[in-house]
């Protein structure tokens, strides 16, 4: 019965996934935006913590998890290392990405913070309360900052976070959609199967079509088994190989 229900939930979460309706993405934020990542909040019954202690309180609970820095990503100047876990679940999916494409750890800025906390400069209406965003340094690289701002549209428009290039002083915001991105990955891990051995990252020169003969695979199964709408890939992407072609 469990796996039942658990079935219907990610069918439910899916369904409103799809039903996101389409829009442009530019990183630039909106009034819009702001009222969407409010409204994720509120229908996850996400608690706007006001306190340090309160915080922590989550924390001890377990609804906010610790964000533990490794090779791919560093922790710069967080005063509170914790968030949603479905938002560690998208920092270490993202971090080793992001590494291999452009050559340098993703730094992570700033995840939970309490009311109590916030900046003179943070919106009224911002989110880190409840534990689903995450800001990212703006890298001087620009290659990085590029790979970075086409993997967040991308994910924006899959419907699962809200990204915002913000200016003063310049970062990425992130407000992930924790159900939504669950359901994501979730439907992502049963499309691969298993992947053959170490995943794979693309070359300079590498087509879909290429990988897929040189992995006796085909261009379908790797558009399922990685989640690609069209046959655009670049350089330093990693790619599951699904199994059985």
């Amino acid at each position: 019965m469990f796996q039942g229900v658990a079935r219907l939930v990610l069918a439910l979460a899916l369904f409103a996934l799809a039903a996101v309706p389409a829009r442009g993405q530019s990183l630039s934020g909106s009034s819009a935006s702001l009222d969407r990542q409010n409204r994720v909040a509120h229908e996850n019954d996400f608690t706007y913590i006001d306190t340090v202690s309160r915080l922590r309180s989550f924390a001890e609970q377990g609804w906010l998890i610790g964000v533990e820095p490794d090779a791919d990503f560093v922790l710069h100047a967080v005063s509170f290392p914790y968030a949603r876990p479905e938002v560690a679940l998208f920092i270490n999916r993202l971090a080793p990405q992001y590494r291999a494409a452009c050559g340098e750890q993703l730094v992570v800025t700033s995840l939970t913070r309490p009311i109590s906390r916030q900046p003179a400069n943070a919106s009224d209406r911002s989110v880190h309360p409840t534990g689903m965003a995450v800001d990212f340094r703006y890298s001087g690289n620009r290659g990085c900052r590029a790979w970075l701002e086409r993997v967040l549209v991308s994910l924006e428009g899959a419907g699962v976070l809200e990204a915002t290039r913000e200016r003063n002083p310049a970062h990425y915001h992130v407000a992930l959609f924790p159900a939504r991105y669950a359901a994501y990955v979730e439907q992502l891990t049963e499309d691969s199967d298993l992947s053959q051995g170490a995943p794979y990252v693309v070359q300079p020169g590498d087509s879909l079509w290429r990988i897929a003969q040189a992995h006796d695979t085909t261009v379908d199964a790797l558009r399922r088994t990685n989640g690609l709408r069209g046959n655009q890939i670049y350089r330093g992407q990693i790619l599951d190989i699904p199994v059985g072609g």
